[in-house]
């Protein structure tokens, strides 16, 4: 993901909430081959995740996305994910706020 230009995987509106000050991306969830919107954890376990686009996201999508985060919070277990280089979206879902 080191490209400069990530429009075609990545619309330019969302690297705002997903990239931190210094252009590292934080944890994304992607649909057919495009980055659709991110995810945290949270303290107590929890994998939060917001879409950040609706363009060809379906009911399908949804689910599937919902299924791969509660996947991925068993998977973890009892484990805590902290990104180092934390971005607003991930701040905000893992409960930290945005700075």
């Amino acid at each position: 993901m080191g490209w400069r230009e990530r429009d075609w995987y990545l619309a330019p509106d969302m690297l705002p909430a997903l990239f931190d000050r210094s252009g590292n991306v934080g944890p994304t969830v992607w649909w057919n081959g495009r980055v659709v919107g991110g995810w945290a954890q949270r303290a107590d376990g929890e994998i939060l995740w917001r879409l950040l686009t609706t363009e060809g996201i379906g009911t399908e999508a949804r689910g599937a996305i919902a299924e791969e985060a509660e996947r991925l919070r068993a998977w973890v277990g009892e484990t805590r994910v902290t990104p180092r280089f934390r971005t607003p979206l991930e701040k905000e879902l893992g409960g930290q706020g945005a700075s």
